[in-house]
């Protein structure tokens, strides 16, 4: 481990939440609860596997919880947990980058 491994706050933000689709799952989660085939209709080319993994690693991390409805046939909604709303700010101040630079280009 390097000390920017170790000691930087960035790093450890990155292995969260790094990656190509953790941010989009979680801005899409921004606007409420979503079913899983939603989440992947939504985000269009994400495979359904990755999907499953990115999720899962959310959920490790605190940021996402699942809950699993007893109904059939089964029915599971992923949503922002309370600590996840705390990446709220940061999301929003992307989306607003993202949409500067794109009008730039």
């Amino acid at each position: 481990m390097t000390a920017c491994e170790s000691l930087c706050p960035v790093h450890t933000a990155l292995d969260v939440i790094g990656g190509k689709w953790k941010l989009l799952v979680l801005w899409h989660l921004q606007s409420g609860t979503k079913r899983y085939n939603e989440l992947l209709k939504l985000i269009g080319d994400i495979t359904p596997k990755m999907l499953v993994q990115q999720l899962r690693d959310l959920e490790a991390d605190g940021i996402v919880e699942r809950t699993l409805h007893p109904v059939i046939p089964p029915r599971v909604d992923y949503a922002l947990t309370t600590y996840g709303k705390t990446l709220d700010p940061m999301i929003a101040a992307l989306e607003e980058w993202g949409k500067k630079h794109r009008k730039r280009a």
